[in-house]
């Protein structure tokens, strides 16, 4: 009986496990406020970054445009996307944003997560 019952409560754990997923990254209501906040006021036309970089990040078709050196967003993999290069400090002498504290690992992980599945306009 008391086997039963540690198998059934394992049995319950397990399923509520694996119900328990989280919702999907949304680009409006989780990236782009992040990127609004701590980006925005280099990266839009008349800030020093965009004017460096060509990098917009005033809307979703901005920031998948990317650079005037390429792409910052390469959906499905964060590993090779120059805007989590970046973010991360992983580029030589340059770290994002510029001259300010980086991002934490919370909006970082978002930020991953929603390019890893596909960096959709959601």
């Amino acid at each position: 009986m008391r086997a039963g019952l540690i198998a059934a409560v394992l049995l319950l754990a397990a399923s509520g496990t694996a119900q328990a997923k989280d919702p999907p990254v949304s680009f409006s209501e989780d990236i782009h406020p992040i990127l609004q906040i701590r980006c925005q006021s280099c990266h839009q036309p008349g800030g020093d970054g965009f004017e460096k970089s060509g990098f917009d990040v005033r809307s979703y078709d901005g920031i998948m445009k990317g650079t005037k050196f390429g792409p910052m967003v390469v959906a499905g993999d964060p590993t090779t996307s120059n805007l989590l290069m970046l973010l991360d400090g992983k580029v030589q002498g340059l770290q994002m944003p510029h001259g300010k504290r980086k991002l934490s690992t919370c909006d970082r992980d978002l930020i991953r997560n929603w390019i890893k599945a596909g960096a959709k306009n959601n």
